[in-house]
């Protein structure tokens, strides 16, 4: 009996066998989020996944949707994981976008306006202030006779 195909899996473990997430609780926890729908529906992670459906995940920022080809009663190595699902050239054209934008992105530290001054900033303000600027010198802003 234990040689039978699966027909029918949990959501949480086939996202774990097929390697969408390092474990099946992080697989319960982001379709609890509700990052994770079957069938364009919002699913728990005890529902019964068949060969045929459609899911939608989020894997960090990048968005996946997978067709399901096959299920596996347990987690193997990434060739064998990879052929439990096809991916939708939607999402693949979409994820290559997401990543071009990202790769194209600025880099976010040269926003960055305010904060700690760098080591250049911190000799320039030292200049300033030996520069004999008698103003950095004083303790207060009245003028002493």
């Amino acid at each position: 009996m234990k040689n039978l195909p699966l027909e029918t899996m949990r959501l949480d473990k086939w996202l774990w066998c097929a390697r969408f997430y390092k474990t099946r609780s992080l697989a319960a926890e982001e379709i609890a989020k509700g990052r994770v729908t079957v069938n364009d529906q919002p699913a728990k992670p005890a529902r019964d996944l068949r060969c045929g459906d459609t899911v939608a995940l989020r894997q960090g920022v990048v968005p996946r949707t997978v067709l399901v080809k096959g299920l596996s009663g347990a987690r193997g190595p990434a060739p064998v994981a990879q052929q439990l699902y096809e991916e939708t050239p939607e999402s693949i054209a979409a994820r290559e976008k997401t990543a071009e934008l990202r790769r194209l992105a600025p880099e976010p530290a040269a926003s960055l306006q305010e904060g700690r001054p760098t080591k250049r900033d911190r000799r320039e303000i030292d200049k300033v202030q030996q520069r004999g600027n008698d103003w950095g010198s004083r303790w207060s802003a009245s003028i002493d006779e």
